[in-house]
C-alpha cells in the first residue's frame, strides 16, 4: 500500500462560555505545514475568554486508495484538513486524536461521539504536497454501475391448491 506522511502543527483555541453547564469550549483553528519548534500546550495568545494554544504535531496520512477523496477536496474550492479533539482527563482536557485531508473521513467522524471535528483551511504548502500524491498515485477507477439480477418468474408465480397428500404429486 501506497503512503505518504508529513508533520503538521495545530492551532487551537479554549473559548470561554456563558453557560450553567460547560464553561469553555475547544476549537480547532489553524494547521501549519512542518512542526515547530514550539513546546506542545505552549500559549500564543490570550485575551478576553479566549487562549490560544500550539496543540502540537501530528502526522498526517496520505494513502494511495483515497486519492480520489483527496482530489474532491482540492476540487471543493476550499481544501480542508478535519481535525479531531478528543477529551482527556489529563491537562489540558483535549488531546489531538486526527488529522484527515481526506473529507469522507472527517464527515464519517461527525456521526457520533463527543470528539470535536473541525475543518480548517489546509496551507498552500500541503496543498501542493497533496497534489503531487495524487498526479503520482492517482487510478482512474470507473464507476459500474450493479445491475439487479432479473427475478426468476416462475418462483414468483401463483401455485395451484394442493391436496396436502403425496399420492397426488406425480
Amino acid at each position: 500500500m501506497v503512503r505518504e506522511t508529513a508533520e503538521v502543527g495545530v492551532i487551537v483555541e479554549r473559548r470561554a462560555l456563558n453557560s450553567p453547564w460547560v464553561d469553555h469550549v475547544w476549537v480547532p483553528v489553524a494547521v501549519l505545514a512542518g512542526a515547530p519548534c514550539a513546546a506542545p500546550w505552549s500559549v500564543l495568545h490570550e485575551s478576553d475568554g479566549l487562549t490560544r494554544f500550539y496543540a502540537g504535531t501530528f502526522k498526517l496520512e496520505l494513502f494511495g486508495c483515497d486519492t480520489g477523496m483527496y482530489r474532491d477536496n482540492l476540487r471543493s474550492g476550499r481544501p480542508s484538513l478535519w481535525i479531531a479533539l478528543r477529551s482527556s482527563p489529563a491537562p489540558p482536557g483535549v488531546v489531538l486524536h486526527l488529522v484527515t485531508a481526506d473529507p469522507f473521513e472527517g464527515e464519517s467522524l461527525t456521526e457520533a461521539g463527543p470528539d470535536v471535528i473541525e475543518a480548517v483551511p489546509m496551507p498552500i504548502e500541503l496543498q501542493q504536497w497533496v497534489a503531487a500524491f495524487i498526479e503520482t498515485h492517482h487510478v482512474e477507477r470507473p464507476f459500474i454501475k450493479r445491475k439487479r439480477d432479473r427475478a426468476d418468474s416462475n418462483a414468483l408465480a401463483r401455485r395451484g391448491p394442493r391436496s396436502g397428500t403425496m399420492d397426488d404429486a406425480e
